[in-house]
């Protein structure tokens, strides 16, 4: 008999343990705050990257973004803080991509004008030099 209450009182033990360590897991979880400041500095690298012409020279990346974002206000509604905080700064990431491609892009455009604008001059220039 006495073997027999050692082995219960291990595995009320056991029990214990495993409940203490399932109780500091979850609270654990729930001591993630709400990532409140990225969530505003991605909204705002995504109307920044849509604002810089995102949508016409990197759609991709700017949609990329924007469903991101999407999902980490679905996930903050949730109070899935880890999740958002994550989906929030790929969607940082992704906006930013759109703005610099979308930038890189009009200086390309902006580049290729002046060449033309200087391709003209240059004709000119020459037709009345002969």
């Amino acid at each position: 008999m006495k073997n027999f209450n050692h082995l219960g009182s291990a595995r009320m033990r056991h029990g214990i343990g495993l409940s203490v360590a399932v109780a500091f897991f979850v609270g654990g979880c729930a001591s993630i705050p709400a990532p409140t400041e990225q969530m505003a500095v991605s909204k705002a690298a995504v109307t920044s990257a849509n604002s810089a012409g995102g949508n016409e020279f990197a759609p991709v990346a700017l949609k990329s973004a924007m469903e991101k974002m999407d999902a980490a206000e679905q996930a903050m509604a949730k109070e899935d803080y880890l999740r958002a905080r994550q989906l929030a700064e790929e969607a940082q990431v992704d906006a930013q991509l759109a703005a610099a491609t979308a930038r890189s892009a009009k200086a390309q455009k902006a580049a290729r004008e002046l060449q033309e604008d200087n391709r003209v001059l240059r004709q000119e220039i020459d037709r009345k030099a002969q």
